[in-house]
């Protein structure tokens, strides 16, 4: 049977310390019909050679050089260029586990799906995952994140499943999910430029909008690695936190009400402006 192919969408800023690990795990997926599609965002260390070198090796690898414009900007032109019938999309800081892509599109093609959302791992290093550790440094802590069971979800089933935790990583984040590329495209479904967080959850809950089949796959399959250097741990301060769930509260809020839930779920749709996305 012919594989469909995914396009794997790549952000790449200043990670001379991940990339190879995170484009070795792309590269050995059992799964092996992909477009990878490396997008390097301005990187001001050698992240750029890093991807020209693997570009020259694997000709699935479509990489793009640009001015620095944000992770959003980046993660858009990716969208633009892809052509798969499946997006899946990968932090340069991370990295998958090999049978990852395969799982998701087997879920994907079995159940009709137009999302599959899949259980993860949080890595955390005690020196940062960076080069050059000590060769006794302490293993890292690795732990099994996720909360859906496994199986299929229609909207309303997957939109209640939501409130259990609506401020999760597991929900708002991109790389633990497929995509039918279809529906981005014919919606016009973009990561927000104006945001400089949260702009993944803000795509899910567009997608959520206009998708009608889920799957929750209860296996993890991607390697979030806790990076202080990230947007996550440097930008985020009180002021941008409160204006932000400002921001996409309206959107939250409309997508319930669309569905009918709003009014049995407000409470838990509020504990959004004051919870805390945990990872």
């Amino acid at each position: 049977m012919e594989q469909p192919l995914v396009s794997v969408v790549i952000p790449v800023y200043n990670a001379k310390n991940h990339i190879v690990r995170c484009l070795e795990s792309v590269r050995k997926q059992t799964y092996r019909n992909l477009e990878i599609i490396l997008i390097n965002d301005g990187s001001r260390d050698v992240s750029l050679e890093v991807c020209r070198m693997y570009a020259r090796v694997d000709e699935r690898i479509l990489l793009v050089d640009k001015a620095n414009s944000g992770v959003s900007a980046t993660r858009n032109l990716g969208l633009e260029l892809a052509k798969g019938r499946y997006l899946q999309f990968v932090d340069s800081d991370d990295y998958l586990a090999p049978s990852a892509t395969a799982l998701l599109v087997h879920k994907a093609e079995e159940a009709a799906a137009d999302m599959v959302i899949a259980h993860y791992y949080r890595v955390e290093y005690p020196y940062g995952g960076r080069a050059g550790e000590p060769e006794d440094a302490p293993a890292p802590v690795v732990t099994p994140l996720g909360f859906l069971p496994e199986g299929f979800l229609d909207k309303r089933g997957f939109a209640e499943n939501l409130m259990a935790e609506p401020a999760s990583f597991y929900y708002g984040v991109m790389w633990n999910k497929l995509y039918r590329r279809d529906i981005v495209a014919a919606h016009a479904i973009r990561c927000s430029e104006e945001l400089t967080w949260s702009e993944d959850f803000l795509f899910n809950l567009e997608f959520i909008r206009y998708a009608e089949r889920f799957y929750s796959l209860a296996s993890p399959i991607y390697y979030y690695v806790q990076n202080p250097a990230s947007i996550c741990a440097t930008r985020i301060n009180l002021h941008n936190l409160v204006t932000t769930k400002a921001a996409l509260f309206s959107y939250y809020k409309e997508l319930y009400e669309d569905m009918g839930l709003y009014e049995k779920n407000k409470l838990q749709i509020y504990k959004y402006l004051v919870a805390s996305a945990e990872a």
